[in-house]
């Protein structure tokens, strides 16, 4: 015979479990905008402060030691010119590094939107990205080094 007791005789059934309360809009945006209110801080620190001048910056430590340009090299004068509105300037000081910059523009336009609908930014990229943008940044660095490819050198 079952011991269990029939389902009438149980009682009631036990008061649903609440979910977690919906979160607003605003608390869902508020990691992006703090984070875009970063970028823009350092965007405009490097926009008032000329990294053309010396002594405002560091200079970059592969260049000091070894006299090589790493893929970096020209990345605060590229951010200086972009964030003037002068594309040419800031491509002549670092391309990649504008590529770059509009990249995470995407990448962040993508998870503001996603955070005002309530999802979560999930960017899935393969290993194969990842090596070759490995390779682009190699092949930058060592092209950027060579007579042929000084019109990428800062």
């Amino acid at each position: 015979m079952d011991a269990s007791p029939s389902p009438a005789a149980a009682g009631p059934d036990p008061a649903p479990v609440p979910g977690p309360a919906p979160v607003s809009r605003l608390r869902r945006l508020a990691v992006p905008v703090g984070v875009m209110a970063a970028v823009v801080g350092a965007f405009g620190y490097v926009a008032a402060v000329d990294p053309n001048e010396p002594g405002h910056y560091p200079v970059c430590p592969m260049l000091r030691f070894t006299g090589l340009l790493c893929p970096g090299c020209g990345g605060l004068r590229s951010a200086h010119a972009f964030a003037h509105g002068d594309l040419a300037t800031a491509l002549g000081s670092n391309a990649l590094a504008v590529v770059g910059f509009v990249v995470l523009a995407a990448v962040w336009l993508l998870w503001t939107v996603r955070a005002s609908r309530g999802r979560p930014l999930q960017i899935d990229v393969a290993p194969f990205y990842w090596w070759a943008l490995g390779a682009v940044l190699l092949v930058f660095s060592v092209v950027r080094n060579l007579p042929f490819g000084s019109a990428l050198a800062p």
